[in-house]
């Protein structure tokens, strides 16, 4: 962790954790650069290991083997410490725009590299908004998570229904955290079914059975 690096807002991860999820965010703000600025001014105390400009330009702000402080209260399969466990990515973007194609090309080589540095799984690549439903909605709804999926740099279910009571605890076992039902729904649709309204449905049901049943999660021995 030699200095200097663009953002003082980072520490030691805490009990030895290595990184072993990756965090997709957008930065809602109206710039790359005033994003930046915010990311590195230690008054707001929030930072990320990288920023990808709109033109695909990527920088490192802090140190991958640093615990950087871009997640906040949330959880991903029993990990509540989220930012001692990742790496976070921040994409600059205003959560009301298509995101541009140098951006999304340029992110996929830097997953690539970390997931490659760190041993880190496809189904271990999530969005800000799975790891704190009620709270988050980014990396949101038009961002292409099954582009990445068909690059084995994140996971897609396969279509399938089921009984709508199998999807919370489908949830639970695919790595999301305890929260309301509807929370949980809004998440969920904004990344693997974003065009979908309504309650709750069989289709839901079955996408998320998909997704346990091949990227279960140990919850009681994941690290806290």
């Amino acid at each position: 962790m030699t200095p200097p690096w663009p953002s003082p807002n980072y520490g030691d991860r805490r009990g030895g954790v290595l990184p072993s999820l990756i965090v997709i965010h957008y930065t809602a703000m109206a710039s790359c650069a005033e994003a930046r600025a915010r990311l590195c001014d230690p008054a707001f105390e929030v930072s990320a290991h990288w920023l990808i400009s709109e033109a695909g330009e990527v920088e490192a702000l802090v140190p991958e083997v640093a615990r950087a402080w871009h997640a906040g209260a949330g959880a991903w399969a029993g990990v509540t410490d989220v930012n001692s466990a990742s790496i976070g990515i921040e994409l600059a973007n205003t959560g009301r725009q298509p995101f541009a194609e140098p951006q999304i090309a340029a992110l996929e080589d830097l997953l690539s590299g970390i997931m490659q540095r760190w041993a880190i799984p496809a189904h271990r690549v999530i969005a800000h908004s799975d790891m704190a439903p009620a709270r988050k909605g980014d990396p949101g709804a038009r961002f292409d998570w099954r582009r990445l999926a068909l690059q084995g740099l994140s996971v897609w279910p396969a279509a399938a229904e089921a009984d709508a009571a199998a999807f919370l605890p489908a949830l639970r076992r695919f790595g999301y955290p305890e929260a309301p039902e509807a929370d949980l729904l809004a998440a969920f649709r904004l990344r693997f079914r974003p065009w979908a309204f309504g309650p709750l449905d069989r289709v839901d049901a079955g996408l998320a059975c998909d997704l346990a049943q091949r990227f279960a999660v140990d919850v009681a021995s994941a690290q806290a």
